[in-house]
């Protein structure tokens, strides 16, 4: 991709309704933001519903590891001080202990103060709904804000989702109980599968309230969610969830980059929110810092931060969630999908 077609690819992206881009004071797009806080934290909107939501999201499974479980407790609840409100979760991550962590720290008026999303992986109604309900149980909340049918990594995926008996009538009914608010899907591998989902939930006349996928500076070269998938979503009003900013870790690999510029890039996507793994302190801090330097890029300079990473991403080495099994824990597992 050459420098030209990166400038259009920027220039697509800014061509929407309802989510989060506007016009700058250089006629290039930007990413828009409806309030801040005194800490510097950026909200936005999740796509086209009433919820507002800092624009940095604490990544679930990077705070189910730490030797210390009040580590983990005192890393979410000094996330949330300073601003944080979308915490990321999964069924799967840690073997449960992600979301136990979670559901510890989101005791004493905490839940109150944060937008919650996890994901599912089962396949079938029952699976997916005893998963739900699991999760429910270790967040120790009564309900989910967000609720992802996670991995949708295979072709087939979209076709199980829907499947008389699969997982989207259990999520369906998750909903009218009052288990959770919102619906999504999740996935890291290839765009096609993405639109594939989004393809089958149109037969339907479903609606989608969030996606999420991976969004970083090597993306825009490599089977890209940036340029095929995201334009879908803002044309429809679903909320952009980026993660895997870094790439895993990966991007400093490929240099070109540093971490409070692939923060920024994210950040200038039409993105509700970006989700960053933090196993520490000091990285929910360099995410926040990331945050409140935050200024909408030009189209010309998102192409010169994607030309030092252009050649380092072309044969998705440095993304290996898109180009090999590691990424893939119901791959590993499977009978986590019932």
């Amino acid at each position: 991709m050459n420098r030209r077609e990166v400038l259009a690819g920027m220039a697509g992206l800014a061509v929407a309704a309802g989510i989060p881009f506007e016009k700058g004071s250089s006629g290039a797009a930007t990413a828009s933001v409806v309030a801040t806080s005194d800490s510097g934290m950026i909200y936005r909107n999740l796509g086209k519903t009433v919820e507002k939501i800092s624009a940095i999201g604490l990544g679930g499974f990077h705070i189910g590891f730490q030797s210390d479980p009040q580590e983990s407790v005192r890393i979410i609840r000094f996330a949330i001080d300073h601003g944080i409100t979308f915490m990321d979760n999964c069924w799967d991550y840690n073997r449960g202990e992600s979301e136990r962590r979670m559901g510890q720290a989101l005791r004493d008026g905490y839940r109150q103060k944060i937008f919650l999303m996890t994901k599912y992986d089962g396949r079938t109604k029952e699976a997916a709904a005893k998963q739900i309900d699991e999760s429910l149980q270790r967040l120790q909340t009564d309900h989910i804000d967000l609720i992802q049918y996670h991995e949708n990594i295979r072709l087939e995926d979209p076709d199980r989702y829907f499947a008389e008996g699969g997982a989207h009538e259990a999520v369906l009914a998750a909903k009218q109980q009052g288990k959770v608010r919102y619906i999504g899907f999740t996935g890291h591998k290839d765009p096609v599968v993405h639109l594939r989902m989004l393809d089958e939930a149109a037969a339907r006349h479903f609606h989608f309230d969030a996606c999420q996928m991976p969004l970083n500076v090597l993306d825009a070269h490599f089977r890209s969610f940036a340029h095929q998938v995201v334009p879908r979503l803002v044309e429809q009003g679903i909320a952009v969830l980026g993660m895997k900013p870094l790439a895993s870790g990966r991007v400093f690999d490929a240099r070109g980059a540093t971490a409070i510029e692939c923060l920024h890039y994210a950040l200038n996507l039409p993105t509700s929110v970006v989700i960053t793994g933090c196993d520490s302190i000091e990285r929910v801090t360099q995410a926040l810092e990331a945050a409140r330097t935050f200024k909408p890029m030009t189209p010309e300079q998102t192409a010169a931060l994607l030309e030092k990473t252009q050649t380092a991403a072309l044969t998705g080495r440095y993304e290996p969630f898109k180009t090999s099994e590691l990424f893939d824990a119901t791959a590993q597992h499977p009978q986590w999908l019932g």
